[in-house]
Parts: structure tokens; sequence; C-alpha cells
């Protein structure tokens, strides 16, 4: 599972849940990070501000002492801060980039037995996780709201969708296209801004657009094949994005993962009870050490989550949107190099418009970006 899709807002803030939990925040001009009980709660790092001067001090008019060792706090704490937010947006983007490695240990389960163990044991661990970080207040509240809980139920389809084809795709010597699907789904979230949200785009947008619309005729056209996986993975990720963006301001990562795996529980442990009866599980026939990789899908699902959600909230926006091209280039670079899938001329002519519309795409958002910051000064 990728992140959550990036959205661009003037304010560049990403605290949500803020009824429920407590997170962490950050403003354009400084990095203000207090810490939720999942690393280290109660701890507060911000701009030092100076104390009120007594008539007659040291650090009254006239002394600029107590400034400047608070600028030089606020300079240490932001770059601090900064740097933490790199590394756990590195790491988050890393884990989703290096999973074509993981799925195929799980092997001899196929792709609807890994999802159905991947659902039931990141509920357990997001449930953990709830209890760790004082955060089950939340995940009840969303359980109870009828409407949050609808929204999420529709994600949770989605999801589940893409995990199953992402899953078949690496397992089956499609990672180079499951790396096109998450190249291509930027472009499929600004698609989706124009037919679903009636968004206006701005022209290098629609020239992006036109990029990632020729680069699926090439591929087409040169294999003799539409690249399903790729569309699929786009879409089914594209259409999730979609909902999770009207969830997401309120619900954060780990209960809104909570519960969809919550939703989709019932049928994952009914397939699974079914597949114990029919003895084609291989949970059990296969050994202690395929079991526990089986149990380890639910941390490796949470854990980058984690991970990006406390560097989304630490890191500038543009920073974080570059950052989510690591895990699709990684997995396109363990296709070829590792599993050894074919990468004729045309596959290469096709990524290649991809990537000169995302090179457009970003440019586009970096320059809004800074549009954005200039009009709210």
């Amino acid at each position: 599972m990728q992140p959550p899709t990036l959205q661009e807002h003037p304010n560049n803030t990403r605290g949500s849940g803020q009824d429920e939990i407590r997170g962490a925040k950050v403003s354009q001009d400084t990095l203000t990070w207090q810490a939720p009980a999942a690393y280290g709660g109660g701890v507060t790092t911000s701009p030092a501000s100076p104390t009120p001067a007594t008539p007659g001090s040291p650090d009254g008019p006239g002394s600029t002492a107590t400034d400047a060792s608070a600028s030089t706090t606020s300079t240490d704490a932001a770059r601090g801060s900064a740097r933490w937010g790199l590394t756990l947006g590195i790491a988050s983007y890393a884990m989703w980039g290096t999973l074509p490695l993981y799925f195929p240990l799980l092997q001899p389960a196929g792709a609807l037995e890994i999802i159905a163990h991947r659902i039931v044991w990141s509920l357990l661990f997001c449930l953990v996780l709830l209890l760790a970080t004082r955060q089950m207040r939340g995940y009840l509240a969303v359980m109870r709201s009828g409407r949050m809980l609808a929204v999420l139920s529709a994600a949770a389809v989605l999801v589940a969708a893409n995990w199953t084809i992402y899953v078949f795709a690496v397992t089956s010597d499609h990672v180079v296209d499951a790396a096109l699907g998450y190249f291509i789904n930027p472009l499929v979230t600004v698609l989706l801004a124009v037919l679903v949200l009636k968004e206006r785009l701005r022209p290098a947008q629609w020239v992006a657009l036109g990029f990632g619309g020729a680069a699926v005729v090439v591929i087409t056209a040169g294999l003799g094949t539409v690249p399903w996986v790729a569309l699929g993975v786009a879409f089914s990720f594209g259409f999730y994005g979609l909902l999770k963006n009207r969830a997401g301001r309120t619900v954060p990562a780990i209960p809104g993962l909570a519960v969809e795996t919550t939703v989709l529980a019932p049928v994952a442990v009914l397939y699974l009870l079914w597949l114990g009866a029919q003895g084609t599980s291989t949970f059990v026939q296969e050994g202690t050490g395929h079991a526990l990789l089986l149990v380890s899908s639910g941390i490796v699902t949470a854990l980058p989550l984690l991970c990006f959600g406390a560097a989304a909230r630490l890191l500038p926006l543009s920073v974080v949107g570059m950052l989510q091209y690591l895990a699709p280039i990684m997995q396109l670079a363990l296709g070829v190099l590792v599993f050894h899938e074919e990468m004729p001329v045309v596959r290469w002519v096709g990524f290649s418009l991809v990537w000169c519309a995302l090179v457009l795409l970003t440019v586009d958002a970096l320059r809004s970006l800074r549009v954005a910051r200039v009009a709210q000064r």
C-alpha cells in the first residue's frame, strides 16, 4: 500500500483528527513539532519566545541577548525536525519500494490468501498501536459515524483491490508494470480532480495528462496489449486517494487503516477458514517460518504508514511530494535488475513520457505553492 495521495494545501498543514488525538503540525514559517504518544508524547519543540524583559534588566530594551538565543534555538529546532522528518520520509518510501522483495517470500500462498492474512494481521497490529498511542477513541468515533464509516468502507474495498493487484503483479513477474502504475498515479489523481471534483486545471497539468495518455497508447501499441496491471494499480489507488482525501482531514492514518481492515476482516477470516476447510491453507502446512512471515504482513503494512505520517507533519509539502517517487523508482530498479523483467525500447519510451509528465506536474505544483506563500504574506 502506498501513501495517501498528496494534495496541494495553501497552509501546508498535516494535522488531522484533532478532536480525538494530539498530532503534529507544521506551518509555513516555523516548524513546531508536538510529538504524539507514538513518538514520545508530550514533548514539544518549537521556536523559543524571549521572556518579557524587566525594565532596567540586562535583557531589556537595547539588549539582543535573548533574541539571539531564541533565534538560535528556533533554527536548531527547525533543522533537527527537518532532518528527522527527512529520515522518516525516506524510510517510509524505502519500505514501500522494497515490497517486491517481501511478497514473493510468502509463496506458495496465492495473492488472495496473502491479502486475507494482510488484512487480519494489519487489523490486530493497528489495534495494538491504537492502544499504545491512545488513539482508540478516534477509531471508535469513526466506527460510530455512519457517514465516515460509509466513506472508509468504500475506501476499504478499493485498497483491497489495490493490494490484490499489486501482490499479483509482484508474484507473477509484473513488478515493472506495478512501478509504472505508481508513476501514473499522480496523473490519475489530476484526471479524477477534473472528472469527479470538477476542478479547473492549469495548462501545465493538461499537458502532463497528454503525456500520460500518450505513454499508455505507446505501450499498448508497442507491446500489443493494454497495461492492465499498471492501470489497475493507478486507478484503484487513485480512487482510494480521492475517498481518503474526503476523510483524511479528520481521520489519521492508523485509525483509518484500522477501520478499513475492520470492514474487510469478516470476509478475510471467512476466506481463510474456507481455505483451511479445503486443506489448501499454507499457514499451517508450510511450517512456522512461513506462518511468521504471513503474520509479519501486519507490521509491513502499518510501519511505513507510521513513518510517513510523522514525516508529512515535519516536512514541507514540496519535499514530501518529491519523495513519493522514490518507491516506484526502487520498484522499477528491482524489476529490471533483480527480477530481470524485459524492458523493450517501447516500454522505455512509455516510461520516459510518464516521467516528462511528472516533471511538468512537479514544476507546476512548486510554482503554485510559491504563489500561495506570497499571497499569504
